[in-house]
C-alpha cells in the first residue's frame, strides 16, 4: 500500500491526462494550462513526470495561454518586496540563449546605480548557462538579503538591490533541480524575467528568441507595467542573444505611453565598435566575476561597449539621460549621448565606487541562497 491519498492519487491522474495532451503535440486548454503549474508550484508532480511535461513543451513549443498560466501560478507564489523607490527598474534577461556570454545585465545594473537609477536586479543562479546573476555576484562577495528590511537598506545605501529568484519563489524548490538536470532553456526561462517580486513598472529585457518579444511585453504590461523594452539581439547562423548586442541587429518591442511598437537597433550606427558574439563569451562564475572587476576597474573591448549599449538604453527606459525614440524610429545621436553618461560614470570610478559599496553593505544575516 503506497498510503497515498485519494486526492493525491486524482492529481497525479489529471497531470497524466495533461501530460498526454501534450504528447499529443496539442495545445493546452487554460483551464488546464492552470491545473498544471498549480500542481508544479504547489510540489505536487514528480521528478520524472516534470521532466517530460518541460521538454514536450520545449519541443512542441510553448503558448502564450501556457506561459500566461505559469506566471499566474509564480506570482501568486512569490514573496513581494514592497517599498521599492518610485521609477525602480529591472535588467534581467530570460538566459537559455545558449550562448554562454559574460554577465551584461548584471553590470548594467552597476553602471545605472552609479548615474542615480534605483535598480531592483532579479536573477537566478545557471540552470541553463555557465553563470547566472546569483552566480557571479556571490563570488563577487555582493551579500544577497532575504528580509524586506534589509533589502530596502541595501536599496538606500547603494542605490541598487539584488533579489535571488530563489529566496523570492519559494515554488522554485519544487523544479530547479528538474531544470539542472534538463540543461536546456524551459518555459521557466521566460517567467522570471516577468516575476520581479519587486513589482518595478520598468524593464530591459532581453529575450532568447525575438518569437517571445511580443508576448513578454504584452504579458508585462497586463500585469501594470509602463515602460519595457524585451530585446533579442541577432548574432548569426540563426542564434540570438538575450541583451542588445554589437554582433548584429537587435530587435525590441517597446511599451511606452500605453502603447507597443517594435524597433530594431543597428549596432554600426550607434558609435561603437561592432564585435561577433565570441568577443564576450564567458566562462565560470569566478572567470565572469573577474572580468566584470576588470570592467568596474576601467578595462576596455566589446564587454565594455555591450555593457555601455545596454545601460544606454536602460537609461531611456528609466526616463533619464536623453529620450532615443523620435517619431517612431531610433534616435541615434541621442542613443549615443546616453552611450556616453555611461562610458563616464565608468572611467570616473563611480561604477567601481558602487560595486565597493555594495561588496561592504553588511545585512544581520547570512549571504545564503535557497533552493
Amino acid at each position: 500500500m503506497s498510503g497515498m491519498t485519494d486526492a493525491a492519487q486524482g492529481q497525479q491522474a489529471e497531470f497524466r491526462d495533461i501530460l498526454a495532451v501534450l504528447l499529443a503535440q496539442r495545445d493546452l486548454s487554460p483551464a488546464m494550462a492552470g491545473v498544471a503549474f498549480e500542481q508544479i508550484m504547489d510540489g505536487a508532480v514528480g521528478e520524472i513526470p516534470l521532466a517530460a511535461f518541460l521538454t514536450a513543451l520545449h519541443i512542441r513549443g510553448e503558448t502564450v495561454t501556457e506561459l500566461h498560466a505559469a506566471v499566474r501560478a509564480a506570482r501568486a507564489r512569490m514573496l513581494a518586496v514592497p517599498g521599492m523607490p518610485a521609477g525602480a527598474l529591472d535588467v534581467c534577461g530570460t538566459g537559455g540563449d545558449g550562448l554562454g556570454t559574460l554577465n551584461v545585465s548584471t553590470a548594467v545594473a552597476f553602471v545605472l546605480a552609479a548615474l542615480g537609477v534605483p535598480v531592483a536586479k532579479h536573477g537566478n543562479r545557471a540552470l541553463s548557462s555557465r553563470s547566472g546573476a546569483t552566480d557571479v555576484l556571490l563570488e563577487l562577495g555582493v551579500p544577497l538579503p532575504v528580509g524586506n528590511a534589509p533589502i530596502g537598506r541595501m536599496m538606500d545605501a547603494c542605490g541598487v538591490t539584488f533579489l535571488a529568484a530563489t529566496n523570492h519563489h519559494p515554488a522554485m524548490r519544487h523544479f530547479a533541480a528538474v531544470r539542472r538536470g534538463l540543461g536546456f532553456r524551459t518555459i521557466f526561462n521566460l517567467i522570471g524575467p516577468l516575476c520581479n517580486p519587486a513589482g518595478v513598472t520598468r524593464q530591459l529585457v532581453g529575450v532568447f528568441s525575438p518569437q517571445w518579444l511580443d508576448v513578454m511585453v504584452k504579458t508585462l504590461h497586463e500585469a501594470g507595467s509602463d515602460r519595457v523594452w524585451a530585446v533579442s539581439g541577432a548574432c548569426g547562423d540563426s542564434r540570438f542573444v538575450d541583451e542588445l548586442t554589437l554582433a548584429g541587429p537587435t530587435r525590441a518591442c517597446v511599451l511606452e505611453d500605453g502603447q507597443i511598437h517594435n524597433l530594431t537597433v543597428w549596432p554600426e550606427q550607434t558609435g561603437l565598435e561592432p564585435a561577433p558574439i565570441d568577443a564576450i563569451a564567458g566562462g565560470t562564475p569566478a572567470h565572469n566575476a573577474r572580468v566584470m572587476r576588470e570592467l568596474a576597474q576601467g578595462a576596455r573591448g566589446a564587454y565594455r561597449d555591450t555593457v555601455l549599449l545596454n545601460a544606454a538604453v536602460a537609461l531611456h527606459v528609466a526616463q533619464r539621460g536623453d529620450n532615443i525614440i523620435h517619431g517612431g524610429a531610433i534616435d541615434y545621436a541621442a542613443l549615443r549621448g546616453n552611450i556616453a553618461m555611461a562610458a563616464d560614470v565608468l572611467d570616473r570610478g563611480a561604477v567601481l565606487a558602487v560595486l565597493d559599496a555594495v561588496r561592504s553593505f553588511r545585512v544581520d544575516e547570512p549571504n545564503r541562497v535557497t533552493g
